[in-house]
């Protein structure tokens, strides 16, 4: 009888211990079952810009970063070409011209260090009431939303960096500063010659501020898109869980 009872007992436990797992497997089935919230949605696409502007400042916020990337490297503004043109005319025109040029693309990967709060601050007090509509909107479509939301404020919050970055002297003992107005006093003095007049020379006066201001945050959003897109397109790069849920979404289409 007593061998009974126990056969009985453990019959029951075994039952029990199944029917639990079965419970568990379907509860974990029906949550990842459940559609994706808009709050999700909008969870996953500021996490999915997060990700961006931290790649984007380390890829962008080194030696180089910006100086040996054909794409975004930073060349001398479009007001300073006719320096390029009559270089010639210049002495030690092309040596000023190589040390602006790399003075400019330091500044800008000194600058962006600084970026990142910057853009956090920007990104966690979006409100995203069409999430969806973002999330299924093309490839850099989150990127596109937050460079149209923020840009104007974000480029007065960078502006000061760029100020701080270009009197450093990150090329031998001189700022960029110091190499842009070297080149510009050069050419100027140039223009204002009998020579320079015959040439039709117009004397050059940028706002190099907001010239590498604009260029560096241009380059971060080129970077930022490029993350977003990888996110979108390759589930490795979805490296938490939010950003699997939904942007797994985006695998069903």
């Amino acid at each position: 009888m007593k061998k009974t009872l126990f056969t009985l007992l453990i019959a029951i436990s075994l039952t029990s211990c199944a029917e639990l797992l079965q419970l568990a497997n379907t509860a974990g089935t029906t949550t990842s079952a459940l559609p994706v919230t808009e709050a999700e949605n909008a969870s996953g696409l500021k996490e999915s810009l997060n990700v961006g502007i931290v790649n984007a400042v380390n890829l962008l916020g080194v030696e180089n970063g910006f100086y040996n990337d054909a794409l975004l490297k930073i060349l001398l503004p479009e007001e300073a070409q006719p320096i390029i043109k009559n270089i010639r005319l210049i002495p030690g025109g092309k040596e000023l011209v190589d040390k602006a040029v790399l003075s400019l693309n330091r500044t800008a990967e000194d600058a962006v260090k600084e970026a990142t709060p910057i853009f956090k601050k920007a990104i966690f007090s979006m409100t995203i009431k069409d999430a969806a509509g973002i999330l299924f909107g093309g490839e850099n479509a989150a990127t596109n939303y937050l460079k149209e939301k923020t840009y104007s404020d974000l480029q007065t919050a960078f502006a000061p960096k760029v100020k701080n970055s270009l009197a450093k002297p990150l090329v031998g003992d001189f700022s960029t500063t110091q190499s842009w107005n070297s080149l510009t006093s050069t050419y100027n003095k140039v223009a204002a010659t009998p020579v320079g007049v015959v040439a039709n020379l117009k004397p050059v006066n940028v706002n190099l501020e907001e010239y590498v201001t604009g260029k560096a945050l241009d380059a971060l959003f080129v970077k930022i898109a490029a993350e977003e897109k990888a996110i979108r397109e390759n589930p490795v790069a979805r490296i938490s869980a939010i950003l699997k849920r939904v942007f797994g979404q985006l695998d069903k289409k």
